[in-house]
Order: C-alpha cells, then sequence, then structure tokens
C-alpha cells in the first residue's frame, strides 16, 4: 500500500477492510475472536473496535514466517478451541476480503456440519486470470489432495482454473494438529496453511473446497486493488438500494457507505455521495451533488442541490435544504427551510422556520462552540449573521442584514443594522486619490530602473 496505515485498516465503502471481516464473521456468533497481527500494529487493530461487531483479542506475529506461523501464533488464544471438550470449528479469514458476506460464511459451516462432514473446508474461486493465485488440487471424488502456491507450481498444476481464496474452515483439534505438523520446505521458506491440506489427504482425513463467487473473495494487496474492492462493494450497494425501492437516476454516480439505510420511494440524482452513518426515510428527494454523513433524513425531505451535512444533523419530515446550504450538529424540525447560500451549525431550527438565503451561524469563538435556537414558525432574513449562543424565539421575525445574538423574544421584530453615512462625490474623489498613489509608484519604479 506505501503508506503508514496497516494495510487491513484502509476503508472500503467507509469501513476499514478489517472492521468488513469482523462484521461479516460476528454474524457466526463466535465464541472468540482473535486477530493475529504484525509487530507494532496492535494499537492501530485494537483502534478498529469502534467499528467491529464482536470482541476480539490480538497477538502479535514476531517474524513473518507464513501464514500456518500466523494460524500458530493464535492457537494459545483460542484455548480448548471453543467447546468444553476441545471440540468445535476454526475458521482462518484474511484482514483483506471486504467483500465477505456473513451468508457465505453461515453456508460454509452448514457445509462443514453436513452429511460429509469434511474435517477440512476451504473456499475456492474461478477467476478470469489465476494470475499468481494458489491452484486447488482435487481428486476424482472432488476431495483436494493439495493446495499449491503458484511459485511451487509445476506448468500442468498452473494450468488448473480452481484458486485458493485463503479463507479455511476446519475441526479445531484436527486443524491445530496439521498445524503443528507444516514445514517451510518450499520455494519461499515459509510455513503455508494451504499445506494443511496435503498433510490432511496423506492423514486420511476428508478435505473439501467451496466455490465462492471471485467478487466476494477479492482481496485488497495494493491500492490498485483497494479502488477495485470498491467498486465492486458499490455496485453490491447500489443493487441493494434499486432492490430495497429507491431510484437512483444514475447509479454509477452515487457513491454510498457500508451502513447507509435508505428508504422506499427515495429519488437520488446524480453525484451524492453518503458518508457514514447516513439514514434516508421514504419519500425523500435527493438532488445532484450533495454530500452526507452522520445524518437522517426525515420522510418527505427534500435535499439539495450542493448541500453538505455534516456529523449530528437531523433533518424533518418535508424539510427543503437548498444549494450551498452547510449544516452541522443540528436539528431542524418538520416543515423547516433554509433553501439557499447558508451555514448552519450547533443549532436547533423549530418547525416552519424560514432560513433566509446568506444566514449564518456564528458558532465558534476560537476557543468554544455554542448552539444557536430559532423558534417554530421564526423568519430570519437573508444575510443574518445569529452571533451563538442565541435564541429566537417562535414566530420572531429578523429582518435581512442583522447580527443578532442573546434573546429575541416570540413574535418580536428585530432590524440591527449599521447607519448608513453618506459622502456625496466620495466615490470619485477615493478614485482619483488611487489613480494619483498609482501613478506616483510607477514613477519611483522608473526612477529607480533610470538609475
Amino acid at each position: 500500500m506505501k503508506s503508514s496505515r496497516p494495510k487491513v485498516l484502509h476503508p472500503v465503502a467507509g469501513r476499514s477492510m478489517l472492521g468488513h471481516v469482523l462484521g461479516a464473521v460476528g454474524h457466526l456468533a463466535p465464541e472468540r475472536v482473535v486477530i493475529v497481527a504484525g509487530p507494532g500494529m496492535e494499537p492501530a487493530v485494537e483502534a478498529v473496535a469502534t467499528e467491529a461487531d464482536v470482541p476480539y483479542r490480538v497477538v502479535v506475529q514476531e517474524e513473518r514466517l507464513g501464514t500456518g506461523h500466523a494460524v500458530a501464533c493464535a492457537k494459545p488464544a483460542l484455548g480448548g478451541y471453543h467447546g468444553a471438550d476441545g471440540s468445535g470449528d476454526v475458521l482462518i479469514v484474511f484482514g483483506d476480503t471486504p467483500l465477505l458476506r456473513p451468508e457465505t460464511l453461515s453456508a460454509l459451516c452448514a457445509e462443514r456440519r453436513g452429511p460429509d462432514s469434511p474435517a477440512l473446508l476451504g473456499m475456492a474461486f474461478r477467476p478470469a486470470d489465476p494470475a499468481r493465485y494458489g491452484r486447488v488440487v482435487t481428486d476424482a471424488g472432488g476431495q483436494v489432495r493439495r493446495i499449491v502456491e503458484f511459485a511451487d507450481a509445476g506448468e500442468d498444476e498452473r494450468r488448473i482454473g480452481l484458486c485458493n481464496a485463503g479463507i479455511l474452515l476446519g475441526d479445531g483439534p484436527s486443524l491445530m494438529g496439521l498445524v503443528d505438523g507444516l514445514s517451510n520446505a518450499n520455494a519461499k521458506g515459509e510455513y503455508y496453511l494451504t499445506d494443511v491440506f496435503a498433510l490432511a489427504h496423506q492423514a486420511g482425513l476428508v478435505a473439501r473446497s467451496a466455490e465462492a463467487d471471485p467478487d466476494e473473495v477479492m482481496g485488497a494487496d495494493s491500492r490498485a486493488g483497494l479502488a477495485r474492492a470498491e467498486a465492486a462493494i458499490q455496485a453490491r450497494l447500489r443493487a441493494h438500494a434499486l432492490e430495497g425501492g429507491a431510484s437512483l437516476v444514475d447509479p454509477g454516480t452515487v457513491w454510498f457507505s457500508w451502513d447507509t439505510k435508505i428508504g422506499r420511494d427515495v429519488t437520488v440524482e446524480p453525484n451524492v455521495v453518503f458518508g457514514p452513518g447516513v439514514t434516508v426515510d421514504d419519500e425523500v428527494h435527493i438532488r445532484a451533488f450533495c454530500y452526507f454523513e452522520e445524518t437522517h433524513i426525515g420522510r418527505g425531505a427534500i435535499v439539495g442541490p450542493y448541500a453538505r451535512t455534516r456529523p449530528g444533523t437531523v433533518i424533518g419530515e418535508n424539510v427543503r435544504i437548498g444549494n450551498f446550504v452547510e449544516i452541522k450538529n443540528s436539528v431542524l424540525g418538520a416543515g423547516a427551510k433554509a433553501n439557499h447560500l447558508s451555514y448552519l451549525g450547533d443549532s436547533e431550527i423549530g418547525a416552519g422556520a424560514n432560513i433566509g438565503a446568506g444566514t449564518i451561524v456564528c458558532n465558534y469563538d476560537g476557543i468554544a462552540k455554542y448552539r444557536t435556537t430559532v423558534g417554530p414558525g421564526a423568519f430570519i432574513g437573508s444575510n443574518t449573521a445569529l452571533l451563538a449562543p442565541a435564541n429566537v424565539g417562535a414566530g420572531a421575525i429578523v429582518g435581512a442584514g442583522s447580527t443578532i445574538g442573546g434573546e429575541v423574544a416570540p413574535d418580536e421584530l428585530v432590524v440591527v443594522r449599521g447607519q448608513k453615512k453618506s459622502h456625496p462625490g466620495g466615490a470619485e474623489r477615493f478614485r482619483e486619490r488611487r489613480r494619483a498613489e498609482k501613478q506616483e509608484r510607477a514613477a519611483q519604479t522608473s526612477d529607480k530602473k533610470g538609475s
């Protein structure tokens, strides 16, 4: 990745790749989860707890000796695997597979416990270009005889189209016993986790593969891979929104986050971005070029074009938010309007209130932030500055161009403007003075060049 950030913490659809994987694993309700991280990665990986759906423990692989060695590092933290008698399944997944679905892992568990009950069950896929993936070698009965890494594969093996996805589910005692028997006698001198399949075959254990959608097991090992994963997950999220009853005018230009919730009969115009934490209720119309994060948009609202909402924004039912309006940590009551060119920060706007063009809530004094309240039905005239903390009462009217702080009583009409000062002919005198100054500067420059 050429980054100071650990690879698995790079985001896809607003969530780290590791967070996506933990989310999928969490649906299995595992007894324990262990993350194996490289040296120095512990603080960054532990920070993922804020977005994970399941508690976990981090262990450190001090030496990078291969995937099999990584699993061996996790073994003490797994205790007796997860059954009182030492039995139970162990699932191994990689942190850079953000498109992995919970349903796929559930199906894998069901197959492992099915009539065949394979001791090992590995996930495989058939990519359009097998490239440098490990190849899955099976016998006539479909059992996996071995998985061979590309670097160690012969020409015939490299022609195999079935590739290893890296995800492995196995009977805990059997799998960990096979891990103990791994060797590093290979081209890279590493302990390959994939070698447990050859060991299982030699021991007479049943080992099979389960095929998955290539996109779902896609890994992201580079910035280009990260972009491909983003494209794939966006396609999935757009399809989900359409299937749920939303209309995307140009789906390819709408970008969702992993947790976006969007209702029925919602219309989203082109070039809209949903950051994390956004919920859109039914019958909302979102116009082009809007950006949202940590926002709730109520039923029937119309937002945009070119609107931006920041964390803590709640837009009530039938609210109108127009072009070039920015809202942060604010609540707008039902039917309120801010149709253009306004900033509303740390504020509460009452139902039916009207915020005129160019209104600014001055919520920050350089040290602390303060709240502003505009009561129901109040009217704020264009180009008004509300100096927080401010409280405009219900039904009050603030005249255009005013600067207001403190209290405005309900139904009060307030106009606060600077006194007009008139200087007849002053504009021409100003211009003459400026022209003379310009000529004087030009003459001084000429004298310096002449000397």
